[in-house]
């Protein structure tokens, strides 16, 4: 794993009825015992900027790349990326595990592209982890000025959270074109705040 992820310290910050899993049923055979569904089997993701993919109601498994798109169709696609589970989803992208290298990959369906996003899933816990706890935990002042002074604090904190991960992996902010990218920009910008955190509070009111 790049990251040293673990189930009690995701629990510690967002509790245990806020993660995510997936379960090994939901998996393919050939991707169950794989490290990066071990991580999303255990650990999970922080429900939020990530969602994770529900099993199909009938055959009780997740999607695989064919199922739900046409991977013909799609840029620079790996060969036998028809095979892949959808883990996931990010703005408008499938999030897909490629169980031979444990990659992330995001399937762009309007743009018709296939783009490593992380080089493990640990990766994608941690980049989750920590814009989740941004949004949650982040507050602005109470005045104009105050206002003005925490813009430059979050745009501050994105930008951390960015040049510590490409540290480590630089697929997720490798240009400003990536998901992960345009999902920085908009927590800077004050755009992802729910009502209930104390962004928005200080924000909205």
């Amino acid at each position: 794993m790049l990251f040293d992820v673990t189930r009690d310290g995701l629990a510690d910050i967002f509790g245990e009825d806020r993660l995510m899993v997936l379960s090994a049923a939901a998996l393919p055979p050939s991707s169950v015992d794989t490290e990066g569904a071990r991580l999303l089997r255990t650990v999970g993701v922080p429900r939020g900027t990530v969602l994770l993919c529900e099993p199909d109601e009938e055959s009780g498994r997740l999607s695989l790349v064919r199922d739900v798109v046409d991977v013909e169709d799609f840029e620079v696609a790996a060969e036998g990326a028809g095979e892949w589970p959808v883990i996931g989803w990010l703005l408008d992208a499938h999030l897909v595990l490629d169980p031979g290298s444990g990659r992330v990959y995001a399937f762009d369906a309007d743009e018709g592209t296939a783009r490593a996003l992380h080089s493990d899933v640990s990766s994608l816990v941690q980049v989750a982890l920590r814009f989740q706890r941004l949004l949650d935990e982040f507050t602005f002042g109470g005045d104009d000025a105050d206002e003005e002074a925490g813009f430059e604090r979050l745009e501050r904190e994105v930008g951390r959270i960015r040049q510590e991960t490409s540290g480590v992996d630089p697929l997720p902010f490798q240009d400003d074109e990536t998901l992960w990218s345009v999902v920085g920009d908009e927590i800077a910008a004050g755009q992802r705040f729910k009502g209930d955190s104390p962004g928005a509070r200080s924000l909205y009111g």
